[in-house]
């Protein structure tokens, strides 16, 4: 998996071979829209070894959010349609997508230890927005391998050479609960964006002219 896909899967981090996820969402207040998240944004992380327009998505009138692919590199975008939910626990803000939802998008590896495999799972990453400018914190998988090895928490670590798969127990209070007192997350923003004024046909338009002038 590529670094477009921290935006969708939980914001997953490091190319999904490096990943963790929840057995349950974060409290009983689901929210499937934020107001604040619509809008076209891209990254603007610095220093950026990307092409900006690598790393972009768009949340619709309707609080849809597409991620946008591009599968030519000087072709359209594609948006691909991904349900996200959010949780506000106080001044933390937190984004959940559930796994099944990523089918078709990446592929995901089976849950390690767990019988029977529960129907689906989840990713949680906390952002925060500021105006035009949004930071995403994705979990710290090893960190979190580490706090499950250590009986911190309830889980299931999968580690090979390349490869490390997290799953954590806990109920949907317990879960919450491990967001409030546990350092799970990154302690730096795994993303980065900007929240652009443009419809997505000026932003597809601007990214070809500057691919052209290469």
């Amino acid at each position: 998996m590529n670094a477009r896909l921290i935006i969708l899967a939980s914001f997953i981090a490091l190319g999904g071979c490096v990943e963790t996820r929840f057995e349950s969402t974060p409290g009983d207040h689901i929210e499937a829209c934020d107001v604040r998240w619509k809008g076209l944004w891209v990254d603007v992380s610095e220093p950026s070894t990307r092409d900006e327009g690598d790393l972009a998505f768009l949340v619709d009138d309707d609080c849809k959010f597409h991620l946008l692919e591009r599968p030519e590199k000087d072709g359209p975008f594609k948006p691909v349609h991904i349900p996200l939910n959010f949780v506000h626990d106080g001044d933390q803000d937190y984004v959940v997508v559930a796994d099944n939802q990523l089918a078709g998008v990446v592929k995901l590896a089976a849950i390690h230890g767990v019988k029977p495999m529960p129907a689906k799972s989840f990713f949680i990453a906390r952002y925060r927005i500021r105006g035009d400018h949004l930071e995403i914190d994705t979990v710290d998988s090893p960190r979190a391998a580490h706090m499950v090895i250590d009986d911190t928490l309830d889980g299931t670590v999968d580690r090979s050479p390349n490869e490390l798969h997290v799953f954590v127990r806990g109920d949907r209070a317990r879960v919450l609960e491990i967001l409030r007192t546990k350092p799970i997350f990154a302690s730096k923003p795994s993303a980065t964006l900007g929240r652009r004024r443009q419809t997505l046909a000026e932003f597809e338009a601007e990214r070809m002219r500057e691919h052209k002038s290469r």
